[in-house]
């Protein structure tokens, strides 16, 4: 880390920090159209981007490719400024976040039409053999280099700063945990995109902070993900979510062999985790974070259903969540997860969400546990049980469910659910769909959930 001081005042400016790991500048960084990518290569796209940008607070980055995410991620910090991250790609979210920072603008490397106003498409990123790596830039601590949404799973999308100190905390940790795992060296490919904050953890930061490379591409079906895999070196390490998993595991594709599998966004059921790890031959990991806090705790559910949490966290219980204090925290932030506190405040159970608990009658339940029984319906592909808003005539809010079951009717569905959950929790409305409106890491949006039931 480095500090700089104002040549007049003789006061200690900003403290800084390298923007990437190169300790070595043939280290890898990333694997693109079958050729590995190094420090100085990638530096020398990010400094080619980088006097191309215009001046502006932010911009928004929808570079699909991976490597082109990173390029333009780290060149719009070396610019002073934030990566925007809406919610989705969609253009009325991408508008509407450029909207609340005026001045912004928008890139990537495909062309779009319709395109965001003050779209820039990005120059193709060709080899340069004789790239040089000439000092690798460095990042005020303070400034802040990413702003990412909430999904809207909830409601209404939040905004959420993240600073390069913020950002290089949250990290460590997630390196030390995978590092125990996969060692200190290894190779990430990711079927999450890169706009949301999970797969800005865990395909953008390790390699810039790590000993770590990642595969441009975004693999969606099994027969992709196995070639993806295929292209890069072991270890691997698969990041991805129990949607794609479940997908992975039913299609019986074998994959090259992997140290790990990481997944986060949703609970992983301990079902799923038992099959993906008897089927591939690796352990899986979850991390446990949110846009606003980043990750902070992890576990392997087939081991053990507690969290443990990373170095320097702390957890304290609330009656309407949990406060919770990281190093990459300037302040205390509360969540909505209700948890209980154990080893010395090392570990923890998670017990719901005050927004997941229902009390119906003087009896209790959970829409986690709800969900989990739906999908344990043989013939249930995917579902979802949530809440409706408004309370009916005697000031309940109904309870409804969204179910992919293309041999079931809803009538058996519901036969199905009145054997495992009290008759106060079942779901009416009930509707059967072709497929839920999951964003691109696998999350509901609560208002397309609301859409579906009509």
């Amino acid at each position: 880390m480095a500090i700089f001081y104002d040549s007049l005042e003789r006061k200690p400016a900003q403290a800084a920090s390298p923007m990437m790991h190169a300790c070595d500048p043939r280290r890898v960084v990333a694997w693109r159209n079958g050729a590995a990518v190094d420090v100085a290569q990638f530096l020398a796209h990010v400094e080619q981007i980088a006097g191309l940008l215009p001046e502006a607070p932010a911009a928004v980055n929808l570079c699909e490719d991976r490597y082109a995410f990173l390029v333009a991620f780290c060149a719009i910090a070396r610019c002073g400024q934030a990566n925007l991250l809406p919610p989705s790609r969609a253009p009325q979210a991408v508008e509407e976040v450029m909207a609340a920072h005026p001045g912004s603008y928008a890139l990537g490397e495909l062309a779009l039409s319709p395109a965001p106003h003050g779209y820039r498409k990005l120059p193709a990123l060709e080899a340069c053999p004789d790239s040089e790596a000439e000092g690798v830039p460095e990042i005020p601590m303070e400034q802040r280099v990413a702003i990412g949404y909430t999904s809207g799973s909830t409601g209404t999308p939040r905004a959420n700063a993240k600073s390069w100190r913020s950002l290089c905390a949250s990290s460590a940790g997630t390196l030390a945990m995978l590092g125990a795992v996969a060692g200190e060296r290894f190779h990430v490919v990711a079927t999450v995109p890169p706009q949301h904050i999970y797969g800005i953890e865990m395909s953008v930061l390790l390699p810039l902070l790590g000993d770590v490379s990642v595969h441009a591409g975004r693999p969606f079906f099994p027969a992709d993900v196995a070639a993806a895999l295929a292209e890069v070196p072991a270890p691997r390490v698969l990041v991805t979510t129990p949607v794609h998993l479940r997908a992975l595991v039913a299609a019986g594709t074998p994959l090259p062999p992997l140290a790990a599998m990481l997944s986060a966004t949703a609970p992983m059921p301990l079902e799923l985790a038992q099959a993906a790890e008897q089927a591939f031959g690796a352990p899986l990991l979850e991390v446990f974070g949110s846009t606003e806090t980043c990750a902070f705790a992890s576990r392997r559910v087939t081991d053990d259903a507690d969290w443990t949490l990373y170095e320097d966290v702390r957890l304290h219980p609330q009656p309407d969540g949990t406060l919770v204090e990281a190093p990459q925290l300037d302040e205390p932030v509360v969540l909505a997860d209700i948890v209980s506190v154990h080893d010395a405040g090392r570990r923890f159970r998670l017990c719901g969400r005050n927004t997941d608990l229902l009390e119906i009658a003087g009896k209790r339940a959970s829409l986690g546990d709800l969900t989990r029984r739906l999908l344990a319906i043989p013939g249930v592909q995917d579902g979802v049980v949530f809440q409706l808003d408004e309370a009916d005539a005697a000031g309940v809010r109904r309870i409804a469910a969204l179910a992919v079951a293309p041999a079931l009717d809803e009538a058996s569905i519901l036969d199905a659910l009145r054997r495992a959950v009290d008759p106060v929790f079942l779901p009416r409305p009930l509707r059967r769909v072709s497929a839920l409106p999951r964003n691109d890491t696998g999350k509901l949006p609560r208002a397309a959930l609301l859409a579906l039931l009509g």
